[in-house]
């Protein structure tokens, strides 16, 4: 099986591309390079390239023999989707149905969408499984439901078969700090306090210390980018071995709070980074964090990583790569 990862060059897709080649896949990488970084693919196959030409893609199908697509090739800023809706509905919506446009007319038949928690909204009912409302409150959360909307079809008339990953927030680095998340490239929240840690940035701001939670700040499921990467290539095993559409979350099941994660960055890091408290944001919901029960019982799937070892290797990488893959 060989397996084409679209976006492979960005953070959660490059950890991903890693973890394929030491388990043995075949991997080609399809990667337009606006977020994404050449030096964090390595030595896999890298064409360069948009997912909306299809013929691009279908020589890539033939000339790779491949098998299955990854595709994690998407805008991912909500705030920035509110402004323009239409660059967001044009790339995540459109493109991406271009592509399984092209795998139908190649007739490769499995695909992994990385998906997100957003597609839920503000949550009525915590923990958050996969049979919670759906409420999208940004075009980028509403480009995401679609695409999982676009798929349930794509399996019904093309019998494509997908899985579908809600991941919750995506963190750390690789173990080995070679490969991790440009802050250059990132509005995610322990990117944004290793940039104040390193003095990169004068200050983090936290958003919101009145909240009904433990200190007052807001609760996120922080989720290891390793145990993402792990899960996407279960979804693949799981295709094979059922041949069945599936939808997951992908949480640790436990919330931290923002205060949280600046105390953990101090304490490993060493560093009293300067912290600007503020009023809250239009939108935030107070807490949001995942049932994982449905990836834990199908898929085998059970993350591995702490809160702490998240931090730590986060810092590892942020503390010796501080231009990201500038340097």
């Amino acid at each position: 099986m060989t397996v084409l990862v679209t976006g492979g060059a960005g953070y959660i897709g490059s950890h991903t591309v890693r973890l394929l080649r030491e388990r043995d896949y075949p991997v080609v990488v399809l990667d337009n390079l606006e977020s994404g970084n050449r030096a964090a693919t390595g030595d896999v196959p890298l064409v360069v390239g948009d997912i909306g030409d299809e013929a691009l893609l279908t020589r890539v199908f033939v000339e790779h023999n491949v098998n299955a697509v990854i595709h994690f090739a998407a805008y991912k800023a909500p705030g920035e989707s509110m402004e323009q809706p239409e660059r967001y509905f044009d790339n995540n919506v459109c493109s991406t149905n271009r592509l399984l446009r092209a795998m139908q007319r190649s007739n490769v038949k499995h695909f992994v969408f990385s998906s997100s928690c957003s597609v839920y909204g503000t949550p009525q009912q915590l923990p958050v499984s996969e049979t919670n409302a759906l409420h999208p409150e940004s075009p980028y959360a509403e480009s995401k439901l679609m695409v999982e909307q676009m798929l349930k079809w794509y399996d019904v008339c093309h019998q494509l078969r997908y899985v579908s990953l809600r991941y919750f927030n995506a963190a750390g680095a690789a173990p080995d700090g070679k490969i991790g998340e440009d802050w250059k490239v990132t509005l995610n929240l322990i990117p944004l306090v290793m940039k104040a840690a390193l003095g990169k940035a004068s200050v983090v701001k936290v958003f919101g210390t009145d909240y009904p939670t433990r200190d007052g700040t807001a609760v996120r499921d922080y989720i290891h980018v390793m145990d993402l990467a792990d899960a996407h290539i279960r979804a693949l095993e799981y295709l094979r071995e059922h041949e069945q559409s599936q939808i997951f979350n992908l949480g640790t099941g436990q919330g931290s709070t923002v205060q949280e994660i600046v105390d953990s960055t101090r304490r490993i890091s060493g560093v009293d980074l300067p912290v600007e408290y503020t009023g809250r944001r239009p939108g935030d919901p107070v807490a949001i964090y995942a049932d994982n029960t449905k990836a834990r019982e199908l898929l085998g799937w059970q993350p591995q990583y702490s809160l702490e070892e998240i931090i730590q290797s986060a810092w590892q990488w942020h503390s010796t790569y501080p231009e990201g893959y500038g340097d």
